[in-house]
């Protein structure tokens, strides 16, 4: 049997989300998938994204992406911070509405990793846990004060060792001084967008799910 997403609209802080959602019916958990940056022409589309929902579906898990406010059919205008954190906001409690037996694992990509990373940090002192959060190839560097990391839940950050975008260093630094337990993996050979290593990066996500 084909198993297709189904695009919808789901209502968002700024007008609709466009979004892209496939639910098993004997899921064991909901992913919700956020893009890279908008600005630089990320989208739900974007083959990493893609992947990684790829992963979650063989994993077994029902999935959400969606664009940001200003992408594609989303209403607004890019906000490159917060706005885009309250859209994943609003994209998952309408993930956790459909199915509320399910726990909720969020994954993230460049930007996207630094939207998942607030949103899942957000979402825990909502008292709503979430118990892994990925992200690859995160925007550390906007993981200021403003958005504190989950402190609970397992954290995997998947970081390309010859990464052109985001400075590998940055992030092995950003992962050094984490007091939180977290796991970070290394792709060698690898740059931001995971070209030649799609492979790769499932493999890692998967036995992790």
């Amino acid at each position: 049997m084909l198993i297709r997403e189904n695009p919808l609209l789901l209502d968002g802080p700024c007008g609709q989300l466009e979004a892209l959602h496939l639910d098993l019916p004997e899921a064991r958990g909901l992913a919700l998938i956020c893009h890279p940056n908008p600005v630089q022409g990320g989208t739900m589309l974007n083959k990493v994204v893609s992947t990684l929902q790829r992963t979650a579906r063989d994993a077994g898990y029902s999935t959400l992406r969606f664009n940001y406010r200003g992408v594609g059919a989303s209403a607004g205008s890019h906000d490159m911070g917060t706005g885009e954190v309250d859209d994943a906001e609003a994209a998952a409690h309408w993930f956790r509405a459909q199915r509320p037996e399910l726990e909720l694992t969020l994954f993230g990509f460049s930007f996207g990793g630094f939207v998942a990373a607030s949103l899942a940090g957000r979402l825990e002192r909502q008292g709503i846990k979430v118990p892994r959060l990925f992200m690859a190839a995160p925007a550390v560097m906007r993981l200021t004060d403003e958005h504190p990391l989950p402190e609970g839940g397992e954290m995997t950050v998947i970081q390309p060792e010859v990464d052109e975008i985001v400075p590998p260093q940055a992030v092995y630094d950003w992962s050094a001084g984490l007091a939180r337990p977290h796991e970070l993996l290394k792709v060698a050979e690898c740059g931001h967008f995971f070209h030649g290593k799609l492979t790769d990066l499932k493999d890692l996500v998967l036995p992790r799910l």
